[in-house]
């Protein structure tokens, strides 16, 4: 089984800090979900370069690799050059993501130049996985809704799963954190 992870970005979270203790909820969230996965078969994790979910999905994955070593990383980024504009500490750590997944490439060979670039990286995600997992309440819109809208439609041609983690499972998984915190 092939899985595309995405969500939504750091910033639409609120998160500026890599030491963020919601990034734990949300990676903690990640990692049951992706091990449940494994169980039924997971073998390619396939995600996108974006800051917030799918870099934490990428951090999240290269940790459980070690008990599950067979478990595959893809980044596949729309364009060459996807993070030019970034902070230089932000593009060095894209970089390093880079090197430690077992298979890195662009959609696009060219540089940004038009949103269609985007729109065609939406469409390989769909067409290269068996099922989507997303970190999105649609109650709660970010730039992942347009994701969100083209798994709804592929829904209607073929049998494709999407999964969500919502809000609430996030607040679930933040209280059953802090339960095992106190009970240390």
């Amino acid at each position: 089984m092939r899985l595309w992870v995405s969500g939504y970005r750091s910033y639409e979270l609120g998160i500026f800090n890599s030491k963020d203790e919601r990034i734990l909820v949300i990676k903690a969230a990640i990692k049951q979900e992706l091990i449940q996965k494994f169980d039924q078969g997971l073998e390619w994790i396939i995600t996108g370069p974006q800051l917030g979910v799918e870099q934490w999905t990428i951090e999240t994955a290269l940790e459980i690799k070690n008990e599950y070593p067979e478990l595959k990383i893809a980044l596949i980024e729309p364009y060459t050059e996807f993070s030019k504009n970034w902070a230089e500490d932000k593009q060095h750590k894209l970089t390093a993501l880079q090197t430690q997944v077992d298979f890195f490439a662009s959609v696009s060979k060219k540089k940004y130049n038009n949103p269609q670039q985007l729109h065609n990286c939406t469409k390989f995600m769909i067409a290269h996985t068996d099922e989507a997992m997303f970190v999105y309440d649609p109650e709660f819109e970010g730039k992942i809704k347009y994701n969100y809208q083209a798994v709804k439609e592929e829904q209607e041609k073929r049998d494709y799963a999407l999964e969500l983690i919502d809000m609430y499972e996030l607040q679930e998984k933040a209280l059953q954190i802090n339960e095992e915190k106190s009970n240390k």
